[in-house]
């Protein structure tokens, strides 16, 4: 299992009317860890999109548990669970600076050539590189 920790300090722009990070923000702080995770093993998203595939997101399934604020710094765990064609898995959790759990959200994206959208298998550079962590 490939797992990532990626730290980020909520921005202001990032808040609602009631002072607390808007319920959206949370794809954008899991997309962001997920690249980070990537990265982190030498894997650029640019890179899979110059070899003409793309990775959408196919279903995110999100639980709320506790709520935060501007200025805070929390923490992204993102691990990389399984693989399945051309689907990949992902779990993310998030915490806040005394390690309460915040949000945890279950994460499917699926590999699809660029031109035409059609699912497909990963491209071979980056089942090699996962499979050095399997």
């Amino acid at each position: 299992m490939i797992e990532h920790k990626h730290t980020l300090r909520v921005q202001y722009p990032d808040t609602d009317k009631m002072g607390t990070v808007h319920h959206s923000n949370y794809a954008k702080y899991y997309e962001t860890a997920r690249w980070e995770l990537f990265r982190s093993i030498g894997i650029s998203y640019s890179s899979i999109e110059q070899a003409g595939y793309l990775l959408p997101v196919i279903e995110m399934k999100t639980k709320f548990y506790k709520t935060t604020y501007y200025d805070a710094e929390l923490t992204v765990i993102t691990k990389i669970v399984g693989m399945k064609g051309p689907r990949i898995f992902f779990e993310s959790t998030l915490y806040n600076q005394e390690n309460e759990l915040l949000n945890s959200c279950d994460i499917e994206l699926a590999f699809v050539k660029k031109d035409t959208w059609k699912p497909c298998s990963a491209p071979l550079f980056v089942l090699e590189i996962l499979q050095k962590y399997v």
